[in-house]
């Protein structure tokens, strides 16, 4: 299935088959498969943009595998669920004593990280 999205470049009007994305603080850019929407701070590439894509001085690229097309699919929400039912059947985290609030996380899957809401008490 072609993309009817255009490539982000200006004057390219080459179909899409790529998407970066960048972590400005961590000087990081992502090139990786076409994104199933376009989003804000994400940019679409052409074969040439994406196989030609260069960084600043000093910022690394992480080059995802682009072979398989990701296709419009559940599987994040079912890892999101599954994340969630394990973190749900875990003991729960022993919650401190004295201090401010802190973010705590109880699991990570892939990409996704579950964490405790700091203002909750156990009961």
């Amino acid at each position: 299935m072609r993309s009817s999205r255009r490539c982000s470049r200006t004057g390219c009007s080459a179909s899409a088959v790529a998407t970066m994305t960048y972590v400005y603080a961590d000087s990081t850019a992502v090139l990786g498969p076409l994104a199933l929407r376009a989003e804000p701070g994400a940019y679409d590439l052409c074969a040439r943009h994406a196989q030609g894509l260069s960084v600043p001085l000093g910022w690394e690229v992480i080059r995802l595998s682009m072979e398989e097309q990701p296709e419009h699919s559940t599987d994040d929400l079912l890892a999101l669920a599954d994340a969630v039912r394990e973190v749900g059947l875990a003991e729960p985290p022993t919650p401190a004593l004295h201090g401010p609030a802190e973010v705590v996380e109880l699991a990570r899957r892939g990409h996704l990280t579950v964490l405790a809401d700091p203002d909750r008490r156990p009961d």
